[in-house]
């Protein structure tokens, strides 16, 4: 058996093209703002591709690119300034801030409505609430894919492994709201079994950043497999999913090439719900 790999560079193509459609039908000119800090390689290209996304569709870019020396104070003037942009509609901090900033305080400076990544507190706290209003990224590739590629969730055992803001916290919500209706365990550093965990799972979502942590014989046969995770290993990068694992799973969305691309596209997706 061989696993159907989830193509989000094609998916992501397809959601692009569907939104530059939109855009012709929606009077406000949209422009993505991004505040980088520091000139982490993984960071910058990220950042890159996000703007390269814009002029594929027809969206402004605006950059903002601060010094690793920068201080909390500075960055949340440059959050600020484009809280008050009236050409930016939204816009993201890129993470991971430098050690000495609080991310957190960061975050909860920018303007709700302007939050197109959905990691301010309220709008995170409306996920909770079951009332959503702009899903972080990530999380909602991952949902875009189960869909895309029609996984059953009602009813499925989900693993989560990785319990952070950006994927695994709001993942786990999104699965278990309805009508998606998963059960969902969120696993980390400190869960016991956690192999045994992941062979009862149908669904294993992977987001621990340690690489090739999941090997094929870790799996149960026939589930499917997402790999968010990423790391830099000899200047290689590599997925936190064993590639063998194409060998067990029905389906597999290896990185690169899966969660990532459509990562970017529901940025440009969010955007346009901030617009609405």
């Amino acid at each position: 058996m061989s696993a159907v790999i989830m193509d989000g560079k094609k998916l992501a193509k397809l959601v692009k093209d569907q939104i530059a459609i939109d855009l012709k039908h929606t009077e406000k000119k949209l422009g993505l703002g991004t505040i980088l800090v520091g000139e982490d390689p993984g960071s910058v290209a990220y950042v890159d591709g996000k703007h390269r996304d814009c002029a594929e569709v027809g969206i402004g870019s605006i950059k903002v690119n601060l010094p690793s020396t920068s201080t909390e104070t500075e960055i949340i003037k440059a959050v600020n300034d484009l809280n008050d942009n009236q050409e930016c509609t939204g816009f993201i901090v890129q993470l991971p801030l430098p050690k000495s900033v609080n991310a957190k305080k960061v975050l909860s400076a920018i303007n709700p409505s302007k939050d197109a990544d959905g990691l301010h507190p309220l709008n995170l706290g409306n996920l909770v609430l079951s009332e959503n209003t702009i899903i972080p990224c990530t999380p909602k590739a991952i949902l875009t894919l189960l869909e895309e590629y029609k996984i059953k969730l009602p009813g499925s055992k989900v693993l989560i492994i990785g319990r952070g803001t950006t994927v695994g916290r709001p993942l786990s919500i999104l699965l278990s709201q309805k009508p998606n209706n998963a059960t969902v365990t969120l696993a980390h550093s400190a869960t016991v079994g956690l192999t045994e965990l992941i062979k009862q799972s149908d669904i294993v979502v992977v987001a621990i950043g340690l690489a090739h942590f999941v090997k094929p014989e870790m799996v149960k046969p026939g589930s499917v497999v997402i790999d968010v995770g990423i790391t830099r290993v000899n200047d290689k990068l590599l997925g936190d999913v064993d590639p063998e694992v194409i060998k067990v799973a029905s389906y597999f969305a290896p990185m690169p090439g899966g969660v990532g691309p459509m990562t970017r596209a529901m940025l440009l997706s969010n955007l346009l719900e901030l617009a609405k």
